[in-house]
């Protein structure tokens, strides 16, 4: 096989939207603190057209609160880099097993009837607790939405991709995970962690099962990040174990994660990630 040329100047000059044309959904964009809504705004300002997926009930019940499926679709939109991009938003609660299969489905719809990038961003958070106290039913919980979930998308995600025409380049899948591989793990959140480390350890698999079709397939690691979650001192003793003094914020990862979306990241895939600003555990 002949060696690829050397870049052309063109190549290699950097497009101001690299995802134009190109069509993401983004899983857990529930309110605007979070990775999600970070992750998507990258995205459109990157040209893509995004579907924001959202699972209000879970954020309502938690500390810090629901937000507007209505406010959170606004801010996405107002960074459109593209204005032939759309931005569009529905509800599901990715627990039920035939919920991922349909909400890949109403995506690629929704956008034309493709669908480029999924960024499995959401989780259980939560529900959760130490190895003493966690039961059967906290762990399925957990298994159901933050693995199960995540499979099933990327299998039906799998299925879209392999009935185009021939292989077409683009395909990008990004999951999440927590760290929970680094330092003493995260013996306070055994549920959580568990179903987290099954993603990390099913990247390279899903990476050599869609290969075939052009997908890249990659799992990012943000370390702590500030979605409004936490306050007080335990705040301000997690951001002096960062070098320059702060959380990471949710842009953090979102840059990172809209970069693997773009052509550039072509030949990374099968690896999980970090991007925890040299976080010391």
């Amino acid at each position: 096989m002949p060696r690829l040329p050397h870049p052309t100047p063109e190549q290699l000059r950097r497009d101001p939207l690299p995802l134009r044309g190109r069509t993401a959904l983004v899983t857990g964009a529930s309110r605007r603190g979070g990775i999600g809504y970070a992750v998507a705004r990258r995205l459109a300002a990157y040209g893509a057209s995004v579907y924001l997926h959202h699972h209000v009930p879970h954020d309502a019940g938690m500390p810090w609160g629901g937000d507007r499926p209505e406010a959170v679709a606004a801010g996405v939109r107002e960074v459109l880099g593209d204005p032939e991009a759309v931005v569009v938003d529905g509800p599901g609660d990715l627990s039920d097993p035939a919920a991922p299969a349909r909400l890949i489905e109403t995506a690629a719809a929704a956008l034309g009837g493709r669908l480029d990038i999924l960024v499995a961003n959401h989780a259980l958070s939560g529900s959760d607790g130490p190895l003493y106290e966690i039961d059967a039913a906290m762990l399925d919980r957990h298994w159901a939405v933050d693995t199960r979930s995540v499979v099933l998308l990327v299998q039906a995600y799998a299925a879209l991709r392999a009935a185009l025409p021939k292989p077409a380049p683009g395909g990008r899948v990004m999951m999440m995970t927590s760290g929970q591989d680094h330092g003493g793990g995260m013996p306070h959140e055994i549920a959580y962690s568990l179903q987290k480390g099954a993603l990390a350890s099913a990247t390279r698999g899903l990476a050599t099962a869609l290969g075939e079709h052009l997908v890249t397939v990659n799992t990012v690691n943000p370390g702590p990040v500030d979605t409004d979650y936490l306050t007080g001192e335990i705040y301000d003793a997690i951001a002096d174990r960062f070098p320059a003094g702060r959380w990471g914020m949710p842009d953090d990862p979102a840059r990172l994660i809209a970069w693997l979306a773009t052509d550039e990241a072509e030949w990374i895939t099968g690896n999980v990630i970090d991007s925890e600003g040299g976080f010391r555990r």
